[in-house]
C-alpha cells in the first residue's frame, strides 16, 4: 500500500473540507462563497496563512489572531472527516492502483455525493433542518451512480428500479413517523434524505443504514439524558437557562445518525437483515 499516495489524497480532502465550511456558514446567508473570510466577532478578514486547513487552527490555538475570539471546533473537524472519507472512498473503490475512466467518474460522484452528505451532517446539527438543495442533490447523485454501469452493460433496468423502489420504501417510513407524529418525532426532511440513501445502498445496506441510525440515535440521547441527570446531582441546577437538561422529549437533529449509519453499512457492506439474497 502507497501511504503518500493516501496522505496526499487526505491533505487535498481537507481542502474540500475548508471549502464545504465556506457553503455551511454561508449557506441562506446572503452571503457569497467567493466572498473573502472574516471573524465573525471582530470582522477583520482573515489572511490566507490563517486559512491553511488544519493546521492554521492548531497554530492560533483556535482563536482569532486579532480579537482572540474562539474559533469553533467545527473548522478542523470537517476538514480531516473530508479527508479521512475520501481516503477511504479511494481505497474502497481501488481508485490510486488500477482503474478504469467508470471508475474514475464513479469515485469522483461519490466524492460529490459524500461532500453533500458532509454539509447536510454539520447544517442539520447547526440549524436542525436539511436544506432542499442538498438532500435532493444527494438523491441525484446516487441514481446517477446507479445508472453509470449500464454504460458498460453491466446493470438491468431492473437493479435501477429496486434502487429507486427502496428510496421509495424509506421514505415511506419516515413519512409514515412524520404524519402520525405531526412532525414531532422526525423532520420531513429525514425522509427525503431516506429516499437518497435507499437509491444509494439499495435494500439490503439501506434497512441496516437505518437500524444503525436508530441504534446509534437511542445510545446517543440516553447519554445525553444521563449527563443531564450527573449535572442535575452535582448541582446543575444552578446552570443558565439555555444549559438546560436534555430530556425524552428533547429535539435531536437525526441526519447525522442516518449518515452515520450510511457510511457504516457501506464499508462494511451490512446486510443485518439478510436481505440481499432477496433484493
Amino acid at each position: 500500500m502507497n501511504f503518500s499516495l493516501y496522505f496526499l489524497l487526505f491533505i487535498f480532502g481537507t481542502i474540500v473540507g475548508s471549502f464545504l465550511n465556506v457553503i455551511i456558514l454561508r449557506h441562506n446567508t446572503g452571503q457569497s462563497i467567493n466572498g473573502r473570510s472574516h471573524c465573525f466577532t471582530c470582522g477583520r478578514r482573515i489572511s490566507w496563512y490563517e486559512l491553511v486547513p488544519v493546521l492554521s487552527f492548531g497554530a492560533l490555538l483556535g482563536r482569532c489572531r486579532n480579537c482572540k475570539a474562539r474559533i469553533s471546533w467545527q473548522y478542523p473537524l470537517v476538514e480531516v472527516f473530508t479527508g479521512l472519507i475520501l481516503t477511504l472512498l479511494a481505497w474502497q473503490m481501488g481508485i490510486l492502483y488500477e482503474y478504469s475512466h467508470l471508475q474514475l467518474l464513479s469515485f469522483l460522484i461519490s466524492v460529490v455525493l459524500w461532500c453533500n452528505l458532509i454539509i447536510i451532517f454539520v447544517y442539520d446539527l447547526r440549524h436542525q433542518i436539511i436544506p432542499d438543495t442538498f438532500s435532493l442533490s444527494f438523491a441525484l447523485l446516487a441514481l446517477l451512480l446507479a445508472i453509470l454501469p449500464c454504460l458498460t452493460d453491466a446493470c438491468s433496468l431492473t437493479s435501477i428500479f429496486y434502487r429507486l423502489l427502496a428510496g421509495g420504501v424509506l421514505f415511506s417510513f419516515f413519512f409514515l413517523l412524520w404524519f402520525v407524529s405531526g412532525g414531532k418525532w422526525v423532520g420531513f426532511g429525514d425522509g427525503k434524505l431516506a429516499f437518497g440513501i435507499g437509491i444509494y445502498l439499495g435494500f439490503a445496506k439501506g434497512l441496516s443504514a437505518l437500524a444503525f441510525a436508530f441504534w446509534i440515535g437511542a445510545i446517543v440521547g440516553l447519554l445525553l439524558i444521563m449527563r443531564g441527570k450527573i449535572r442535575h446531582y452535582l448541582g446543575g441546577k444552578h446552570l443558565k437557562s439555555e444549559q438546560k437538561d436534555f430530556t425524552i422529549k428533547s429535539a435531536i437533529p437525526f441526519a447525522p445518525f442516518l449518515i452515520i449509519g450510511t457510511l457504516i453499512a457501506l464499508v462494511f457492506q451490512s446486510d443485518i437483515f439478510g436481505l440481499h439474497n432477496i433484493f
